[in-house]
């Protein structure tokens, strides 16, 4: 292993380090804060008989057990890669957040349900001006509480503190319609506690099933950030070498692990031990800018000694990009002497890859008929 890789390897084991120890932090804090504030409420509204200040508690207790199942999980995707798994359990971070948000919409439905018992069944609350008044705090430290995981975990990359962060600053909400509700029936003596707990209940069901689809999205996987697939490129086509960079598809292995494999067009002139070079230097060039491990380099030959290929390749550009659905044509090579024509083509998700295939076959082969086709469709799996 050279110096370069070796340096990589160690960066990629630190920042593991640091960004488990964030998550850890973090979420300790919010299972403290979390705690002390079920016990305020849990009390408050076991004093007073409000149901609203009850289930506002109650989620409050599923927000600290949503922090415990993060650190758990945390500690699980940070397990050393081993031969059954080889890059790792960094996916296991995934289904904690997965578990977390079933947590948070199993909270929301049984809250509905209380909310509701309460409507049919009415029960007189009974607010003092310290329930008020810590009722206040708690809004303010939800507040507070929200913003300060929510940036951890944009931080270091963790969608269950970003999600524990949101659900935290909804919680803050929800607070305050408790709040103005106990202040209404203080002031007024008009209940609409049980009405407050039912629109809770739905905020709460609904968090739960967008931070259950984000994360789903996540195990199923989704296209790369433009940002991040752009800059990559943007890095490849720097070198004088390569005419452009093709392919790119990066395999997400858990927050801040993601591996990439990409086509590089390059001249037909290079030798081996110069792609190898090459290769080698944008392998860690990338890593240092963007945290990607470009972990596979294809090459696409391109040609340089002949100016009938050019004329042939313009031709062919010509008739392939006339179809609206096409959006892409890279990798052309032309072999003069063995009459072959080869290239690669992305298409849309709005033909049948078989059939888009099919009709720009049938098209150059009218116009090239003594030259064998060598068309691979790809997929439009990066802007």
């Amino acid at each position: 292993m050279s110096k370069e890789q070796t340096e990589v390897t160690e960066n990629i084991i630190q920042e593991s380090i640091n960004r488990n120890k964030v998550i850890v932090k973090t979420s300790v804090i919010g299972i403290v804060t979390n705690i002390f504030l079920v016990i305020f409420k849990a009390t408050i509204g076991l004093l007073s008989n409000s149901i609203a200040v009850i289930l506002d508690a109650v989620n409050n207790l599923s927000d600290a057990l949503s922090s415990v199942i993060t650190i758990i999980g945390t500690k699980l995707a940070n397990k050393l890669p081993n031969k059954k798994h080889p890059l790792g359990y960094g996916r296991i971070e995934y289904m904690s957040a997965m578990l977390v948000s079933a947590i948070v919409l199993y909270a929301g439905i049984t809250s509905v349900v209380e909310s509701i018992k309460r409507i049919i069944h009415p029960e007189p609350s009974d607010y003092s001006i310290i329930s008020l008044i810590i009722i206040a705090v708690a809004v303010v430290v939800k507040v507070l509480l929200g913003k300060y995981v929510k940036s951890q975990g944009k931080k270091v990359n963790s969608g269950a503190l970003i999600a524990s962060g949101a659900d935290a600053m909804f919680d803050a909400i929800l607070s305050a319609s408790v709040l103005a509700s106990a202040i209404i029936y203080f002031t007024t003596k008009v209940s609409l506690e049980a009405y407050v707990g039912v629109i809770i209940s739905l905020v709460i069901i609904k968090a739960g099933i967008e931070m259950m689809m984000d994360t789903l999205n996540d195990i199923l996987g989704k296209r790369a950030d433009a940002e991040t697939t752009q800059k990559i490129k943007q890095l490849l086509v720097e070198e004088p070498e390569v005419r452009g960079a093709y392919d790119l598809i990066i395999h997400n292995y858990g927050p801040n692990k993601n591996l990439a494999s990409v086509h590089l067009e390059l001249p037909d002139t290079m030798t081996v031990e110069q792609v190898d070079t090459l290769t080698r230097k944008l392998q860690n060039k990338v890593y240092h800018e963007t945290g990607v491990i470009l972990a596979g380099t294809g090459v696409y030959s391109y040609n340089t000694k002949n100016d009938e290929a050019s004329k042939i390749r313009n031709r062919v550009q010509e008739i392939v990009m006339a179809y609206n659905w096409v959006l892409q044509m890279h990798g052309f090579y032309v072999d003069l002497s063995a009459k072959t024509i080869r290239f690669d083509i992305v298409m849309s998700f709005e033909i049948d890859a078989k059939e888009g295939l099919k009709i720009i076959s049938e098209q150059l082969a009218k116009v090239y008929p003594e030259y064998k086709l060598q068309i691979v469709p790809d997929v439009d799996v990066s802007d």
